[in-house]
């Protein structure tokens, strides 16, 4: 492996960007390229194998995105197959995988190459039909990509370039086995991209592995601090005095992000400052993609000001414009401080990091701090002086007004009527079964049938290779029926009561216990 720096900043034309995809990011206010963009492109254009590092931030999802769409470019109507994509990226979570494609799509779309996205938590059934219809770049979750390919729906064998992104946070989470099965599915002789952070927990031994003799970028490490960041340390004296500082540092009117250690503190405190009149939402690994994505757009949106979030936020939520991170308790290590912290100074901006102290936390935090290599002096905040504390005021910035919490609560009703419609989904809440799209087509990767809640819209049939299975309702309306080879399984709903259902396996009727019905009936699923 060789390590090549430059040290001249030329334009995206210079360093060979084609001109649809240069004026792409001109229109997107993107007309320099930062650091890691500019001593990659010249050797992915040219098709060699990259090892990017570089720390969150640092502008890497340009930095292959273009490469991944320039070098597809070419007769790529002609090259387009069903269910064989061209590329593939790969990203630890939902999160992660539905921004790179926003942004490779962007790219995308003056070269006439299309982008889809694979994640788990959702119908597995739309992304047959996007694969069937052909795609170009896949980008996906490991875990379900590896599902669709464990049923034949994906074939890997026409992939050309392979993208890792921030492959230390997969091998992190345990992904590197799934990772290693999808990359022995690809052509050995394709290009292939790594973009990590680290190369700790096995990283290096995919490098060694399945890169060809890649040329190796590091753009700041891990470990060195942001320019543009600052640190803060507030100790509190006790729960009240956190609480009271957490409202008023939450009270500001631009984004901010806070960071809690446990699934329901997050869930929690989202309601707590929402109450308060302060509109906030949560994004933990509880909440239905459906879920995550409203809160998300909410956020994004300006809507919410507050996103109070667990730890995978900090492993795929890149957001521009947040000014503020809060750490409610110290994060357990200090990689997580570092990746959380990440969520703010990207892109050259600056940015405030605030970590809040109880008594009995003073130890760890600083170890923590000398882990993280950064500079900060612990500081004692009386959340009762804070209207007078220059430091605290000047991270408040200004205070927005308080909004009635009636008026939030009906805004959000809306807004998830809304995303159901879209979707096809009757208005019954979360998990209900769909039931406008009557009509499918046969699909050759189909799964199986499902029986479950009813929804608005009439009876429709489908076909697919997998199950079996039909769903009847009254009252509003009833859910669509598919019948397939294999397996087999039936649901019935009553006006949207509930009822029983089942979705067939892949081969034999194969059935894997899943979520519970409304009503007290039982899907059985087998996606992922």
């Amino acid at each position: 492996m060789t390590e090549e720096t430059t040290s001249t900043t030329p334009s995206f034309s210079a360093l060979g960007v084609p001109a649809p995809i240069a004026d792409a990011l001109a229109k997107n206010g993107k007309t320099e390229p930062f650091p890691i963009q500019r001593d990659t492109l010249p050797d992915t254009l040219a098709g060699r194998d990259v090892l990017g590092r570089g720390r969150t931030g640092s502008g890497k999802t340009i930095a292959f995105g273009i490469p991944l769409v320039a070098n597809l470019a070419e007769n790529v109507a002609q090259k387009r197959r069903p269910n064989r994509p061209r590329a593939i990226v790969l990203a630890p979570t939902r999160e992660l995988v539905t921004q790179i494609a926003e942004t490779v799509k962007m790219l995308a779309d003056p070269m006439g190459v299309k982008v889809t996205t694979i994640f788990g938590g959702v119908s597995q059934r739309r992304q047959e039909e996007v694969l069937e219809r052909g795609v170009d770049i896949v980008v996906a979750a490991p875990g379900r990509l590896d599902d669709l390919m464990k049923q034949g729906i994906v074939d890997l064998g026409a992939v050309e370039i392979t993208v890792l992104d921030e492959a230390d946070h997969m091998a992190d989470m345990g992904f590197l086995p799934v990772v290693t099965r999808i990359l022995n599915k690809t052509p050995k002789a394709g290009q292939r991209l790594l973009f990590s952070a680290t190369l700790d927990n096995g990283v290096d031994n995919v490098v060694k592995r399945y890169l060809h003799d890649p040329i190796l970028h590091s753009v700041d490490s891990a470990e060195s601090p942001v320019p543009q960041l600052t640190h803060h340390v507030f100790e509190v004296s006790g729960k009240d005095q956190k609480d009271a500082l957490i409202e008023a540092l939450a009270s500001g009117a631009a984004r901010r992000i806070f960071f809690t250690r446990m699934k329901h503190q997050a869930k929690r405190l989202a309601k707590q400052l929402t109450a308060a009149g302060i509109p906030a939402v949560e994004l933990q690994g509880n909440l239905s993609q459906n879920a995550r994505d409203r809160n998300l757009a909410e956020f994004v949106s300006g809507e919410a000001r507050v996103l109070v979030a667990t730890d995978v936020a900090a492993r795929g939520v890149h957001v521009d414009g947040v000014e503020l991170v809060v750490h409610i308790d110290p994060p357990v290590e200090h990689k997580a401080y570092l990746h959380r912290s990440g969520r703010t100074a990207r892109a050259g901006n600056e940015g405030d990091v605030i970590t809040l102290v109880l008594p009995e936390q003073r130890g760890e935090m600083r170890q923590l701090i000398r882990a993280a290599k950064i500079t900060v002096t612990p500081r004692h905040v009386d959340p009762n002086a804070a209207k007078i504390d220059p430091e605290v005021l000047s991270l408040i910035g200004e205070v927005a007004p308080r909004v009635d919490p009636k008026e939030i609560e009906r805004r959000r009703a809306s807004a998830q009527a809304a995303q159901q419609r879209a979707a096809g989904h009757a208005p019954h809440g979360e998990g209900s079964s769909q039931g406008a799209n009557a009509k499918r087509k046969r699909s050759r990767g189909g799964r199986g049938g499902s029986g479950g809640q009813g929804g608005q819209g009439g009876q429709g049939r489908g076909q697919g290779r997998g199950g079996q299975g039909a769903g009847s309702g009254s009252g509003a309306g009833s859910q669509p029926r598919r019948s397939g080879q294999d397996g087999q399984g039936a649901g019935r709903s009553q006006g949207g009561q509930g009822g029983q259902g089942y979705r067939g396996g892949e081969s034999g009727g194969q059935r894997r216990s899943g979520r519970r019905a409304q009503g007290g009936g039982t899907v059985y699923s087998t996606s992922s």
